[in-house]
């Protein structure tokens, strides 16, 4: 698919990190895995060099042998595979390599049941992007059985738990395929396109096509490691009643790093209780919640401090007036600006102590109480009347645009032309006082 190219592409850089570091096992299952998801002449050219390096490799390495070879067959056949009976089944211990391919990093032993191997086998199947098939959900599925189903799978697929060899991708492909699905957006984006939805987006790191090393980097997703913990609350539960600190024991954490880093490492990791672990993420939550409502508490408290003066002032508020009379508004004033006629309450106008102090004056004083209200009224005035004059133009143009019709086939000229000429009040109003141009 041409949708996977980019990660066939990612894939087969890592496999030839791996090829020139010498580790060859690695590097044909990188190989393999980027012919699988898009097949290039580069990645068939490499696999031919990987595997004849490989075979160079093993038949130096039984000619030098000699004749302890026998010896070192019959040691190897005792100690690759031990049989225990349990309930569960047979158990097989396998030695690890020494490029820890089928054991740890440091070739230590892993055990591993046939079920777990089998989970593994199952999961290794399905192609990266199938993340339903992976998960064995349905595309219709809830929120709640992609929970159910990571749950059990990381609990089968952990690498502390599960030494099966595969386990350690098997268990990246159900973190990765989780991701994916337990968020709304990119599942919505991998239902239309089938395809990884960050490698779509041009956001994936160019770690790799698998997780960042950090868990909460802004170019990667979170590390498998790190979405086990959160998942499970971050530590502190117990299994089977012989486990702690994590839920494979409190020992060294899985960490993994799906890119030219390497499979994973290793690192201890400090036990956390889960009352500690709620206690930071609501210390963090709180403090999310604060920086978002922070803009609002600023723009309160600059609104309250602009208007301190005003609070604190003595100042008289201007009286109320009105442009028609009435039994309230029973005394008629003029203003000396525009000439502009309102009425006001005489009581109310003459008990005004700046106002009343102005109009004893005789006369109006530039800056005075009673020259700023006039002003306000001429504003308003003015204000309502260019309202009422632009409405009455606009429709006065859709009668004229109506009258024209579709060409002006058929046009009463006449008739558009009295439109025209139509007086508006509140415009000739506006003319006569010296607001607007004839």
């Amino acid at each position: 698919m041409e949708g996977n190219k980019d990660e066939a592409i990612k894939c087969l850089s890592i496999a030839q990190k791996y090829r020139d570091a010498g580790n060859f096992p690695s590097a044909r299952k990188f190989c393999q895995k980027s012919i699988n998801l898009f097949s290039t002449p580069e990645a068939a050219k490499l696999l031919g060099s990987i595997e004849a390096a490989e075979a160079s490799g093993s038949s130096s390495s039984s000619a030098g042998s000699g004749p302890s070879t026998s010896n070192g067959n019959a040691q190897a056949s005792s100690s690759s595979t031990e049989t225990h009976p349990s309930a569960s089944g047979a158990k097989h211990r396998t030695t690890g390599s020494a490029n820890g391919t089928a054991g740890g990093m440091g070739g230590e032993k892993r055990e591993f049941t046939a079920e777990q191997l089998n989970v593994v086998k199952r999961v290794k199947a399905c192609k990266v992007t199938e993340y339903y098939e992976i998960l064995s959900v349905k595309k219709d599925c809830e929120e709640a059985e992609i929970k159910k189903a990571y749950r059990k799978l990381a609990l089968a697929l952990h690498p502390d738990k599960n030494g099966a060899p595969g386990a350690d991708e098997a268990f990246k492909m159900v973190s990765k395929a989780f991701q994916v699905l337990s968020d709304s957006q990119k599942r919505a984006i991998y239902d239309q396109s089938g395809s990884d939805p960050e490698s779509r987006s041009g956001g994936m790191s160019p770690r790799g096509p698998g997780f960042s090393a950090s868990p909460f980097g802004g170019e990667g997703e979170m590390s498998p490691e790190d979405l086990f913990n959160m998942f499970f609350g971050g530590g502190g539960m117990t299994m089977n009643g012989g486990f702690g600190g994590s839920p494979f024991g409190g020992g060294p954490v899985f960490t993994a790093s799906f890119g030219p880093g390497g499979f994973r490492t290793t690192r201890m990791r400090t036990n956390m209780g889960g009352a500690q672990a709620q206690q930071q993420g609501g210390g963090a939550q709180g403090r999310s919640l604060f920086m978002q409502l922070l803009p609002l508490i600023l723009l309160i408290a600059f609104s309250f401090l602009s208007a301190i003066p005003d609070i604190l002032s003595t100042s008289i508020p201007d009286p109320r007036y009105s442009f028609s009379p009435s039994t309230r508004f029973n005394t008629e004033r003029q203003t000396s600006g525009l000439g502009i006629k309102y009425h006001v309450n005489e009581h109310e106008f003459k008990n005004h102590r700046q106002i009343a102090a102005d109009i004893a004056g005789g006369a109006h004083r530039r800056g005075s109480a009673l020259s700023r209200f006039e002003g306000q009224v001429e504003q308003v005035y003015t204000s309502t009347l260019y309202s009422d004059c632009q409405r009455a133009v606009e429709r006065r143009q859709r009668k004229r645009d109506a009258e024209i019709g579709f060409f002006g086939v058929g046009t009463d000229w006449e008739k558009v032309k009295a439109i025209e000429g139509e007086k508006i009040d509140s415009c000739e109003e506006l003319k006569r006082l010296g607001v607007i141009k004839s």
